[in-house]
């Protein structure tokens, strides 16, 4: 019998925690500014799940660049086994929910991440 597949959600880290949550895993290389620690409600941070620093600054949150900050970040994320096999293993446990902080809910590196942990599945 497969393994029950467990939802993947993403939330900003400035939006209220649910009970819906599960785990909630920020997967930001930085803290996010003005966010107390016990208002975040976080589970684990995955700080060397995020994009590069390098990824990151070149992106600049540019819709344009975003095609292409998928694939450099996908390629990434599969030279970062270790990262990527503690995300799967929460995920493998119950409900996850991706935190980040990113202003631009439709252009962010977590919904990358959500769509390659799903496809691992």
């Amino acid at each position: 019998m497969a393994a029950p597949k467990h939802t993947i959600a993403i939330k900003r880290a400035y939006a209220a925690p649910s009970e819906d949550d599960g785990c909630r895993i920020l997967v930001d290389r930085l803290w996010p500014r003005g966010l107390k620690k016990d208002a975040a409600r976080l589970d684990l941070w995955l700080k060397d799940i995020a994009p590069s620093p390098e990824l990151r600054v070149w992106f600049g949150h540019e819709p344009a660049r975003f095609a292409e900050f998928m694939r450099r970040y996908v390629a990434e994320l599969k030279t970062n086994p270790d990262a990527v096999a503690q995300a799967e293993r929460q995920v493998a446990q119950g409900p996850v929910t991706l935190v980040y902080a990113a202003h631009d809910e439709t252009h962010n590196h977590a919904i990358v991440l959500k769509t390659f942990l799903e496809s691992r599945r």
